[in-house]
């Protein structure tokens, strides 16, 4: 298990199934806050940081050569276990997640 630096993000890891539902959790809301409905929604990549929930900053084909990076912040189970879109960013390539 890699080791969580206290505050900070957990090292770029490829997307798994939970990372994935995530995803699928709140595409509706990223479609909302940029106008465009996406066909192809699909976890590449994703790097989290625990705080009263976790933030994952999730790197997110969308067909093409076009790719999102999302900030989700994945509330605690006692607030709901919901997860909100704080910040959307795109254009960005293959390249790695950047920091937004």
């Amino acid at each position: 298990m890699d080791a969580i630096k206290c505050g900070g993000f957990s090292k770029v890891k490829d997307a798994d199934e939970e990372i994935q539902t995530i995803c699928d959790e709140v595409k509706c809301q990223v479609e909302e806050k940029r106008n465009e409905a996406y066909a192809v929604f699909k976890a590449v990549q994703y790097k989290s940081q625990v705080v009263q929930g976790i933030n994952y900053d999730i790197k997110v084909h969308v067909g093409g050569s076009s790719y999102l990076h999302l900030r989700v912040w994945k509330k605690l189970p006692c607030y709901g276990g919901e997860a909100v879109v704080t910040g959307v960013e795109d254009h960005h390539d293959k390249g790695p997640i950047q920091p937004f």
